[in-house]
């Protein structure tokens, strides 16, 4: 399982950096990605990373980094330049398919998903 944590109140142009531990080494997950619910709307995938591949939705692009720490089995999404729309229930979760990065860091390719850790930016 993953599980997610590091969110909070920050406020616009603020900076979060989001852990997603895995209860197993993060080196057995070919590839961990990070999502976005905000209310009303459907989970958005935002970022993954495989070894050294990584992806970037267009909305978090130049903002967000994402990065992983396979001795301490955690990958971390380094949040800066926060907009209030970046408002959300963010989680991680496994990709289980072998694809290339920016065609499955998608939500209906995922799975192991834990709970969600809330961001909320304000103006």
């Amino acid at each position: 399982q993953l599980q997610a944590s590091g969110g909070g109140l920050v406020q616009v142009g603020g900076s979060l950096r989001l852990s997603c531990v895995a209860s197993e080494s993060s080196s057995d997950y070919y590839m961990i990605g990070w999502f976005r619910q905000a209310p009303g709307k459907e989970r958005e995938g935002i970022s993954c990373i495989s070894g050294s591949s990584t992806y970037y939705g267009d909305s978090v692009k130049g903002r967000f980094t994402i990065s992983r720490d396979d001795a301490k089995a955690t990958v971390y999404l380094q949040m800066n330049s926060l907009k209030p729309e970046d408002t959300a229930v963010y989680y991680c979760a496994h990709i289980w398919s072998v694809g290339a990065i920016e065609d499955v860091c998608r939500s209906e390719y995922a799975d192991y998903w834990g709970k969600g850790t809330q961001v909320t930016v304000s103006s």
